[in-house]
């Protein structure tokens, strides 16, 4: 019976432990100074601002801005993503949240903003994460999807930046 306890028992830790994070990272330079990119991403409560897919940024939660702060971003499509502020640092013109509940195919999903100085007055935005599929999605169906989040607001920064 105790062999059969501890079978069990690692079976279920192994499964548990078995699926790896997936990451992505994407940017793109853009041909505006730092801060005025910035004032244009750092917004947690207005996403829809340089997204294309976000009708509505609501703060349901907390203070806009602030670690803790709860948004929910309903999409063109209907979908809803309820988000969390984890970090916003200013002076480092960087901001993480995490996904709580929402349409897209993850799970344990994390995220960071950045803008950095590129020099002579153009900057470069990079957003990144790590997160795990969220059954049925598989991996590739997991990545691919928060790639596309990624290349949408970052297509349409550059176009509002052009």
């Amino acid at each position: 019976m105790r062999q059969l306890l501890l079978a069990s028992l690692f079976a279920l830790s192994s499964t548990a432990f078995a699926a790896e994070p997936l990451y992505v990272v994407k940017s793109v330079e853009l041909n505006q100074p730092v801060d005025v990119v910035w004032k244009k991403v750092s917004d947690f409560g207005d996403l829809g601002a340089w997204h294309p897919a976000v009708a509505k940024t609501e703060i349901v939660a907390g203070k806009n801005n602030s670690v803790g702060a709860k948004r929910v971003l309903t999409l063109k499509d209907g979908g809803k993503v309820n988000e969390t502020l984890t970090a916003y640092n200013p002076k480092q013109k960087s901001y993480g949240y995490k996904i709580t509940d929402g349409v897209l195919p993850v799970n344990d999903y994390a995220s960071t903003v950045s803008v950095h100085s590129n020099g002579d007055g153009k900057s470069v935005v990079v957003w990144e994460s790590h997160f795990l599929p969220k059954a049925p999605a598989d991996e590739k169906a997991a990545s691919d999807a928060i790639k596309g989040v990624y290349d949408g607001g970052l297509n349409q920064l550059k176009t509002l930046f052009q």
